[in-house]
């Protein structure tokens, strides 16, 4: 009787300690859902209005700081060396935010959520957005195809990249951190002087800073051998015409500082019927990642 009884007290401790693991990992299995997704914290600016100002009377008071240079050129879609250039420049009321609230992307894209990386370009906002998994992580300015040259708009994906290279239609044009979109076509991101409208050969001209971050950021393809490709690279979606002939967008925003938002909508419409496509090669890509050792 009395190992009968010992028996039955293990059986019982046993039985108390599974139903305890079991409530654990329910309890963990809950707090693991109800966690909220990851978002980046950006700081907002008190308030959102643009001006006008004559450019070297502004630099007079504001060259030295790289914070409010940083966003001016962003919001002027050019470089430290083009900027100065100009006569008048557009020239927000208040710097006191990320870089985010003055070009205008959607910091989330439920959409995008499944795909892991995607670079888009917009011709019209001239302007670039770097998202991983809906949530937007860089975005900058940008000059692409002039009239006669315009940029190819759709889906593209990144291929072969290099810290530098010559262009294909001047071979005095060095190209810095580029990396091709269009192997046959020759057309890719890259480092080069932005003068604040579309001026390239087709190509997607970026400041230095921002070249680097996509240098980096995306993903080189996979070849199978010389001829084939085995894995796309990091897919790019370039959408909209710019208007040539007419006042630069971004001077709309005196008047409407909304005027150039890009809704989280108008992102999902315009990358939804790549979806499919960008989702079979993400799969592709993680299975040879997984196969490699």
């Amino acid at each position: 009787m009395k190992k009968l009884y010992y028996t039955s007290n293990i059986v019982l401790v046993l039985i108390l300690v599974l139903l305890g693991s079991c409530k654990k990992n329910e309890s963990t299995e809950t707090t693991e859902k109800a966690k909220p997704k990851k978002t980046i914290e950006h700081t907002k600016p008190k308030s959102v209005a643009y001006h006008f100002e004559k450019t070297k009377e502004w630099l007079k008071t504001n060259e030295s700081d790289s914070a409010k240079l940083r966003i001016a050129y962003a919001l002027n879609r050019t470089d430290k060396a083009n900027f100065s250039k100009l006569d008048s420049v557009v020239i927000p009321a208040d710097f006191t935010g990320d870089i985010v609230y003055y070009l205008p992307f959607p910091l989330h894209v439920t959409a995008l959520e499944e795909v892991s990386k995607v670079i888009i370009f917009s011709y019209p906002a001239q302007a670039f957005a770097a998202y991983e998994n809906g949530e937007l992580v860089y975005t900058g300015p940008t000059n692409m195809g002039r009239k006669k040259d315009p940029t190819p708009t759709g889906l593209f994906f990144t291929n072969w990249k290099a810290e530098k290279t010559t262009s294909t239609f001047n071979d005095e044009w060095d190209l810095k951190w580029n990396f091709n979109i269009e192997n046959k076509l020759g057309v890719g991101f890259h480092e080069y002087a932005l003068p604040g409208y579309p001026a390239s050969h087709s190509c997607l001209r970026l400041q230095e800073t921002d070249a680097k971050f996509l240098y980096k950021f995306a993903d080189e393809w996979i070849l199978q051998d010389k001829e084939n490709v085995k894995v796309k690279g990091t897919p790019v979606i370039v959408f909209g015409s710019y208007p040539f002939g007419e006042p630069k967008p971004w001077f709309e925003l005196v008047k409407d500082p909304k005027a150039l938002d890009i809704s989280e909508a108008e992102i999902e419409t315009q990358t939804k019927p790549f979806i499919p496509n960008i989702l079979e090669n993400q799969k592709v890509r993680a299975s040879e990642q997984t196969a490699t050792p």
